[in-house]
């Protein structure tokens, strides 16, 4: 009898373990379909040229030229609303065949499109050339839209190979105007704004999304908290997430770079402005768009487990959002 009591009390104790972990992660992926309504699911978080980046010999490619880590994917975040039966991507990467295959999977979205829109943040090679998939080279894709801000059109249309998809009508080209909402359905709506980074041939955008129960703010890269317009600390009070660049852990990453000529705020600088923030409110950051060097990649880093125990999130593929 006493035996089968102490199988009862392990029993107990293992199904309480499992509902605690559980509990922890950001999104269920056992939640019904009704339930997610409208979602953002992660499928991408590294800086633009991925891991391992060309010819790097440190620690942190060490094993990925033999052994690919196949959760080391390019920043771009999916949405995902279940009530138009519509799907969009945010950037178009180099990885965009595995990340639409992602955002597919990740649906019972009953869509025959590639995708129903994608939006563009700026000009940078992690962040529109992807688009060479759509091309007839590839999937040869009809009139996908594609949302972008005026000098970022006028790069694509006038500019070879990418001016060939405008005219083979592979893309179709959405005009975007900073601070004026697109509206993809009566509950779900985009927004972009002007963020300062090194625009040499586009602007630069984030995007402020509005689902039917939450909002969240997608900056993947900007130079500099101190040189936007705008005070982060008072536009995240708004919003129930917001995914933030975190190219560098700190400023001494790179050695002796300059950092002067790839200025990013580094996780360190980031979480310093937000000194102030609350446990509750520092959750809703989302770091993201990793360089290859950060620390945060790695799990069991000293890096990490301070990010995590001063209440951030660390953005890992694949982890949804509900709107």
């Amino acid at each position: 009898m006493r035996f089968l009591y102490l199988i009862l009390l392990l029993v107990f104790f293992s199904c309480q373990k499992k509902k605690i972990a559980k509990a922890s992660t950001p999104f269920e992926s056992s939640t019904s379909v009704e339930e997610l309504d409208v979602s953002l699911i992660l499928l991408g978080t590294l800086q633009d040229a991925g891991a391992p980046q060309i010819n790097c010999n440190k620690k942190c490619c060490q094993g990925l030229f033999e052994q690919a880590d196949l959760v080391r994917r390019v920043s771009s975040l999916g949405l995902l609303d279940f009530n138009t039966q519509k799907k969009y991507l945010f950037d178009a990467t180099p990885d965009i065949s595995k990340q639409l295959h992602a955002l597919k999977k990740a649906s019972p979205i009953a869509s025959s499109s590639i995708v129903d829109g994608i939006f563009l943040t700026h000009a940078h090679i992690g962040h529109y050339t992807g688009l060479m998939y759509l091309g007839k080279e590839a999937v040869n894709a009809t009139e996908v839209s594609v949302f972008a801000m005026p000098k970022m059109s006028s790069f694509i249309s006038n500019n070879g190979p990418w001016s060939q998809l405008v005219t083979n009508r592979n893309i179709a080209l959405q005009p975007l105007v900073a601070n004026q909402a697109i509206s993809l359905s009566p509950r779900l709506q985009v927004t972009p704004f002007l963020v300062p980074h090194r625009d040499e041939y586009s602007e630069t955008v984030g995007y402020l999304i509005e689902g039917p129960h939450k909002k969240a703010l997608f900056i993947p890269d900007i130079d500099k908290w101190n040189r936007w317009e705008l005070n982060l600390a008072t536009e995240l009070k708004k919003v129930d997430y917001a995914f933030l660049d975190a190219t560098f852990y700190s400023a001494k990453e790179l050695g002796n770079r300059d950092m002067s000529q790839i200025p990013h705020p580094s996780v360190l600088e980031t979480i310093h402005t937000l000194k102030d923030f609350s446990m509750e409110e520092r959750a809703k950051v989302i770091f993201t768009h990793f360089n290859h060097t950060n620390p945060l990649l790695d799990n069991a880093s000293e890096a990490t487990k301070k990010v995590l125990a001063l209440g951030f999130q660390i953005g890992r593929i694949h982890d949804r959002f509900p709107l």
